[in-house]
């Protein structure tokens, strides 16, 4: 398994990939923004939309690959503020159900913090449906849980969730 981060044209080289690993997520269940059944065409598009970002260095993506297929993928955001450049917002950690139970979460979650630190960021957030396997990942990898927000989002199926905050301090060492 191979995870690389994607610069704009490469985000554009493996959208249709990206697509298919978001559908794939939304239809197991995972509560990532969209309701299922995804259309395939939204979650293009909406991979499309993200290359702007990336190419102003607002968001940085990785992909995991198996084979010459995108099995998943972590975000971070960055913020723009003058007093917010310490910490950015971990986005889409996203896992294709099969190869779900190896670890790539887990792995993808370390990149991700791994690359925030080189950035200079100090402070990592997120929100994640509460109760979930996602929620457990964080947990389990040394997050912190800050609170829960009630009826914050629907799920999938378009039924209204909590959602938990996390935080994790990194530094070097």
């Amino acid at each position: 398994m191979t995870t690389i981060r994607l610069d704009a044209a490469q985000l554009g080289d493996r959208v249709e990939e990206l697509a298919d690993l978001l559908v794939d997520t939304v239809d197991g269940g995972a509560s990532v923004g969209f309701l299922a059944p995804l259309d395939r065409a939204e979650a293009v598009a909406w991979w499309r939309g993200r290359a702007a970002g990336v190419a102003r260095g607002q968001l940085a993506v990785w992909a995991a690959h198996d084979g010459d297929r995108v099995v998943g993928t972590v975000s971070l955001a960055f913020p723009d503020k003058p007093n917010s450049r310490h910490r950015a917002e971990l986005v889409k950690l996203m896992v294709h159900r099969d190869a779900r139970g190896r670890g790539l979460g887990r792995s993808l979650l370390a990149t991700a913090e791994r690359a925030a630190l080189a950035a200079g960021v100090t402070l990592l957030h997120l929100d994640t449906e509460t109760d979930s396997p996602a929620e457990h990942l964080y947990r389990t990898a040394g997050w912190t849980r800050a609170g829960v927000i009630p009826d914050y989002a629907t799920d999938p199926a378009g039924v209204l969730r909590p959602t938990t905050l996390y935080y994790r301090r990194i530094a070097a060492g």
